[in-house]
């Protein structure tokens, strides 16, 4: 019950808040905003009923001066002529009828002329009221200078149907009309004691004629106001058509300037193959000089564009896969007859209930590009081929003078000497003594160790972007290639004073991966945190089951990684700022990518500054894993 009494006093104080809120709040944006919004609709919809209001005046006005007209001339034919229906009229109006329309027919002409004038224009309300009061008050004033009340019940009805149907706006109007008449039929014959002319009913009213005049002007004025209404809300709404309308012109319009600026083609292409539009670049990359052209002569992509047929079927079977596409690089056949290479992106379209309708997308031209890729990877090639050979043989021979016998004990000091014989006397040539410390030479011959490995690694980086990483798979144990290199890395974990721990369990299911490289993608990890951070670093690897794949992860405490370097630390030679020994070429962490994708897995990194740094890699489980 507490509960009940609270809300019921709660909706009350609800609804005052509300309303306090509102009326004293200082207002929004969005309501100064939707308040003038409101404003201009508002003037605009006078405005524009002031102009309807005004037409039709004068429509009005052309059918009541017919209307009149038509009486008139009865009344001419009825003086020569006498009928019998006006017999049972009074005598008084039989003979005054004809100067009563003769009146309005002077008045009615004297609102056309006030019609054409700016008062007319400015005011249509004003003559409104005037043009019907002068036609329904003259046979009042007639009929009270003559000394009797007038209950002209079927002019008023002419009067107030036509107007209601001619001029349905502002029922306001309509209302005072009939008010005006009505107060002076009813006030002034009362107030006066006038009777009718027509001796079997002399009252000025009766309950049936009271109930019809009231009636017939409350439907009147009922279909005006709704008429009214009902066109306010049409003036508003082609308002907001018009406005909608005006925007999407402007929008069309700016697109439509990026549609045929733009520097990549832009088409769409039916499912069966024709391109349905494109825009004057694609044109260009095609070798046309008009966009019509494109849409009017490829009728098949399939064979008329791809020099490899197969790759629509291939572009159509990923749209069904996935419903877009990325990076599509095909060879192409331009007008001319040249190829060229394009990168096609794309997404399905489709209707409502799911129908395919078409492709749409953007082409690049990436003929430049492929030759520029061609010619570096030539040239790297190249390069690391001829610097390889020199290195190797330079290392061959350091490693060989390590090893022989020809250390001498000449000079002490110097750690002994290197004797270098030639192969052209077996006597030496005490000339030819050099003498090189042991360190000395060790330090050489870790520094060719270097660079070797260096040339090995660029050599590779390249061969796996053109040829993609070559995998030896099979199940493998986790933990035995994360023991393998921490064991390898021993010396330089010593070296940094770091603490590495291994949770990687042996109870994970195997993987179905190529050891050698993962071992490299372990070692690498490792490596670059040592070489990022200060000595006494804390490392953790860890692996657990996700789904179907295993979650790899090698974390440190160490002085992390900014957002802007996180999201380049995977691209070609790039880098990081934190390098304390910076012999590297950034080739690293672009090989475990490499690994890990071909591997069918994904790699990436989550780090905060002065908060540490995990890489994280994922791979997929063998499939003798479900059967152990």
């Amino acid at each position: 019950m507490g509960k009940v009494a609270r809300m019921l006093m709660a909706t009350p104080f609800t609804t005052v808040q509300r309303w306090w809120r509102k009326t004293f709040s200082a207002p929004t944006t969005d309501e100064i905003t939707t308040f003038y919004k409101t404003r201009r609709q508002d003037t605009e919809w006078l405005a524009h009923r002031h102009r309807f209001l005004w037409q039709r005046l004068r429509l009005w006005l052309w059918l009541l001066l017919i209307c009149l007209l038509s009486f008139t001339l009865r009344d001419i034919y009825g003086f020569f002529f006498p009928l019998k229906e006006l017999e049972r009229l009074p005598e008084l109006l039989r003979a005054k009828s004809l100067v009563i329309n003769v009146v309005m027919l002077v008045s009615i002409i004297t609102c056309f002329g006030l019609h054409k004038t700016k008062f007319g224009r400015q005011r249509p309300d004003l003559l409104f009221l005037g043009s019907s009061w002068s036609i329904s008050l003259a046979s009042q004033l007639f009929a009270t200078i003559r000394g009797f009340a007038l209950p002209d019940s079927i002019g008023w009805s002419l009067l107030f149907l036509s107007q209601a149907v001619l001029m349905p706006v502002c029922w306001i109007i309509h209302l005072l009309c009939q008010v005006g008449v009505l107060v002076y039929y009813f006030g002034v014959n009362t107030a006066l004691g006038l009777k009718t002319p027509v001796p079997e009913h002399p009252e000025i009213y009766n309950i049936t004629f009271i109930l019809y005049i009231f009636w017939f002007c409350a439907i009147c004025d009922i279909g005006v106001y709704l008429y009214d209404r009902l066109q306010r809300s049409e003036f508003y709404a082609r308002q907001e058509l018009e406005s909608a309308y005006q925007k999407l012109k402007v929008a069309e319009a700016k697109y439509r300037t990026i549609f045929e600026n733009a520097v990549e083609g832009i088409f769409q292409s039916s499912p069966d193959g024709r391109y349905i539009t494109a825009n004057p670049a694609l044109a260009r990359i095609y070798g046309y000089s008009l966009a019509e052209e494109v849409t009017a002569n490829f009728t098949d992509i399939e064979h008329q564009l791809y020099i490899d047929p197969n790759r629509r079927a291939e572009f159509v079977r990923l749209m069904e896969k996935y419903g877009s596409v990325s990076e599509f690089e095909s060879q192409i056949y331009r007008r001319d007859g040249s190829i060229v290479w394009i990168s096609e992106k794309a997404y399905a379209v489709h209707d409502e209930q799911g129908k395919l309708l078409y492709y749409e997308g953007l082409i690049e031209d990436i003929t430049q590009r492929k030759q520029t890729e061609e010619e570096l990877r030539v040239f790297f090639h190249a390069v690391s081929h001829d610097l390889r050979n020199p290195v190797l043989g330079t290392l061959m021979v350091l490693k060989n003078l390590l090893n022989s016998g020809g250390l001498g004990t000449g000079n002490q000091g110097q750690g002994g000497i290197i004797e270098e014989v030639s192969s052209q006397s077996p006597i030496p040539n005490p000339q030819s003594l050099i003498p090189v410390s042991r360190s000395i030479l060790e330090r050489m011959i870790q520094s060719s160790d270097r660079q070797l490995n260096l040339i090995n690694s660029l050599m590779e980086a390249h061969v796996s972007e053109v040829q993609g990483v070559v995998l030896q798979r099979q199940p493998v144990q986790l933990l035995t290639v994360v023991e393998a290199a921490i064991s390898d890395l021993e010396p330089l974990l010593e070296q940094n004073q770091a603490d590495l721990t291994n949770l990687v369990s042996a109870d994970l299911p195997l993987v179905n991966a190529d050891p050698t490289q993962l071992w490299r993608v372990f070692s690498n990890l490792i490596v670059n945190a040592l070489k990022h951070n200060p000595p006494e670093l804390v490392l953790t690897i860890n692996a657990t089951r996700k789904d179907d794949k295993i979650y790899c992860t090698v974390s440190d405490n160490g002085v992390g990684i900014s957002q802007q370097q996180s999201d380049r630390l995977f691209d070609l030679y790039f880098r990081g700022a934190n390098i304390r020994n910076s012999v590297g070429l950034g080739l690293g962490l672009y090989l475990c990518k490499q690994i890990i994708n071909a591997h069918g897995g994904e790699i990436g990194v989550n780090s905060t500054l002065d908060a540490g740094t995990t890489f994280w890699f994922t791979l997929p489980i063998s499939f003798l894993s479900n059967y152990e």
